[in-house]
């Protein structure tokens, strides 16, 4: 699927307000969400943060192209999420071994945080991650999309090409689906 479709269309709002306040405004604005999603999808922080840095780079190539149909963070988002699958599909990531569980969540603590704190906010990001992982890429798109990133039902459906009832009866089924996943991972269920 390509990322964007061709259009004559003229420059949008959106485009005009890149132009305006320039790339570097835009960047500064969207890229944290842009990247947070990149690393739930891939999993791996360098991977992620090239990743960041290839959408934005599309973007601005393809600022012309954009036709307005959706806000410029679903647009990006688009982006982001085709570049990510796009890379998951690529030879690299199929043959590589993600060095995720090792630094995923290095960068999670405050500054007044204690150690103990820090263990178990690492322990609980790598225990999402790992029940992420096991769901249908369907359900963890979804889940990424409306719990972490707050779009909207429309919005979401936009960008995974459903209605706003498909979304949110997948949603549900998917918020169950990983309710019973992470409670597999529960150590104390484990003995551990």
């Amino acid at each position: 699927m390509n990322e964007m479709e061709p259009t004559t269309a003229a420059p949008t709002r959106e485009a005009g307000r890149w132009q305006q306040s320039g790339f570097g405004a835009i960047y500064t604005e969207h890229s944290r969400a842009v990247y947070y999603l990149a690393l739930r999808l891939l999993g791996d922080v360098t991977q992620a943060e090239d990743a960041t840095h290839d959408v934005f780079l599309k973007a601005f190539r393809k600022l012309g192209e954009f036709r307005g149909d959706a806000a410029l963070r679903t647009w990006l988002y688009r982006i982001t999420i085709n570049h990510c699958r796009n890379l998951q599909q690529s030879w690299h990531a199929r043959t590589m071994v993600s060095n995720a569980d090792d630094a995923l969540w290095d960068h999670t603590a405050g500054k007044a945080e204690t150690p103990l704190r820090i263990l178990e906010t690492k322990e609980l990001g790598q225990r999402i991650q790992r029940t992420l992982d096991v769901l249908p890429e369907e359900y963890r798109l979804l889940l990424l999309l409306v719990a972490d990133e707050q779009l909207s039902y429309e919005e979401a459906g936009e960008l995974t090409g459903q209605t706003a009832d498909a979304v949110r009866g997948k949603l549900h089924r998917a918020r169950k689906a990983f309710a019973a996943a992470f409670a597999q991972t529960d150590p104390q269920r484990h003995g551990t």
